[in-house]
């Protein structure tokens, strides 16, 4: 209803209806990425069952796990630190390294467990060198990684050359090519219990919330207490830790070591992350995400794979992902009114 000034000229009602609560759990979720994702994720698996005959077999989707889950167990920890407002490219050579050494030290006939043993300490030693450099000399983390990138790699290329190491134990086997029940791997076994321990880290602990903290403001979560080099130095740590892993598994799926092992997969674990919902600069992402968009791309090469796609052609389709995922965001900002 309008009022009457003096002058008999109507004056327009403004009163703005405010809702009496916000957006319901059910609808938030509804409208988020981790949604458009997992919708996405359902029609690439609807889709490749119609174009290859094979995919729905249950052993082929096993093997299908194996195109994702080394790679997403390093994803896990990169979410943690890219939120946290730094990066990590030297992860594909932390798994050179790491295979490396339990390679040599295969050499002196050490067990199985030794060779577990070795390759997490040198994925932790590298992780622990990348965190020293970026938090106690304040280096920026991706000139500091590209350094290392090339440092760790050229570290195996010096041990090796074009040789390779080869007979591991054949228990050792069983962390990259043993199944726990059926058709369900002891690796996609450990990509689950990694994603559960990474969802309570970043969303249910006093941790989660500083690396949160620090991605948004680093220095007002400074200035709150929270001790941002620390949890930096961690968050390095554990990244280097997540290589170590994925080393283990990785050299036990091959059988063999050789310098070139996991070359590029740094590309793939950060487009997983981006993928996931994980905002490049930092503050904002789930592990949910992460492990969808694990999915989906597990989906993609082992769909193309199916249909005797070029790896050239994967390489092409990853680097595109990475960059649309990236650009969506800003384009959907500018477009939207």
């Amino acid at each position: 209803m309008s009022d009457m000034t003096p002058s008999g000229a109507s004056i327009p009602d403004t009163t703005r209806n405010i809702p009496d609560r916000l957006q319901s759990p059910a609808l938030k979720a509804f409208k988020s990425w981790e949604t458009l994702l997992l919708a996405v994720a359902i029609a690439i698996f609807i889709t490749n069952s119609f174009l290859s005959p094979y995919f729905l077999n249950a052993w082929n989707l096993s093997d299908a796990t194996f195109n994702f889950t080394e790679k997403a167990m390093i994803a896990f920890a990169m979410a943690l630190l890219i939120i946290a407002g730094e990066i990590d490219l030297s992860v594909a050579s932390i798994i050179a390294l790491a295979s490396t050494a339990m390679g040599y030290a295969l050499q002196f006939d050490v067990g199985t467990w030794g060779l577990v043993v070795i390759g997490l300490a040198t994925g932790l030693a590298c992780g622990a060198f990348n965190g020293l450099l970026v938090t106690g000399l304040g280096l920026p983390s991706i000139v500091v990684t590209i350094g290392t990138m090339s440092l760790f790699r050229g570290i195996s290329y010096i041990v090796l050359g074009d040789q390779g190491f080869r007979g591991y134990p054949s228990d050792f086997s069983f962390f990259g090519q043993g199944y726990v029940y059926w058709v369900i791997s002891f690796e996609f076994v450990l990509f689950a219990g990694l994603a559960l321990v990474y969802y309570v880290l970043l969303h249910r602990t006093n941790f989660g919330r500083a690396v949160y903290a620090i991605g948004n403001n680093p220095t007002g979560a400074l200035f709150s207490g929270i001790k941002v080099a620390r949890v930096k130095f961690i968050l390095f740590l554990l990244t280097g830790l997540m290589a170590g892993v994925a080393a283990v598994c990785l050299t036990s799926r091959l059988g063999s070591t050789r310098p070139t092992i996991a070359l590029g997969w740094e590309l793939e674990v950060v487009t997983m992350v981006v993928l996931g919902g994980v905002n490049i600069l930092g503050g904002s992402g789930s592990i949910p995400g992460v492990v969808i968009a694990a999915f989906v791309m597990g989906l993609v090469t082992f769909g193309l794979g199916l249909l005797n796609v070029p790896g050239i052609v994967m390489s092409i389709f990853i680097g595109c992902l990475l960059i649309g995922v990236i650009a969506l965001p800003r384009l959907w900002a500018m477009w939207r009114p």
